[in-house]
């Protein structure tokens, strides 16, 4: 079996893997809520007219913070939806497993043994990294 062929056979199990899976079942969730789809959208509207807003020749500071006021109110609703936590906590286990392949790989290409090197979990703050990510 080729890299490639062997890399293809990897995929395969991450999504086959509880997850994956898991964090398949949560987007549906998430496609599927009505209300959270709304939300986004308004979101995606007041966005863009805050970035127009900010962008104009002549700014309109009051509208600027209204806009800016309804974007945080909409986006934590949305981040507060039942089905938007869900999908954020299954992605996050599937990225740590991602994570923890790409560390094994890039340790491997720095000459550590791929079955026994472990890459140190990663806390998103790189200013307490020991470097094992790069």
């Amino acid at each position: 079996m080729d890299i490639i062929q062997m890399t293809r056979e990897l995929c395969k199990a991450l999504q086959e893997s509880e997850e994956y899976k898991a964090m398949k079942a949560a987007e549906a969730a998430c496609d599927a809520d009505a209300e959270l789809q709304d939300e986004i959208g308004q979101f995606n509207l007041i966005r863009m007219q805050l970035t127009n807003a900010s962008q104009a020749e002549e700014k309109d500071d009051a509208k600027i913070r209204e806009l800016n006021g309804q974007l945080m109110a909409v986006y934590t609703s949305v981040m507060g939806n039942e089905h938007m936590m869900a999908y954020n906590v299954a992605k996050n286990d599937l990225e740590e497993i991602t994570n923890q392949i790409n560390g094994i790989l890039t340790m491997t290409l720095n000459g550590e043994d791929p079955m026994t090197c472990e890459p140190a979990s990663c806390s998103g703050n790189c200013a307490s990294c020991g470097g094992s990510c790069h």
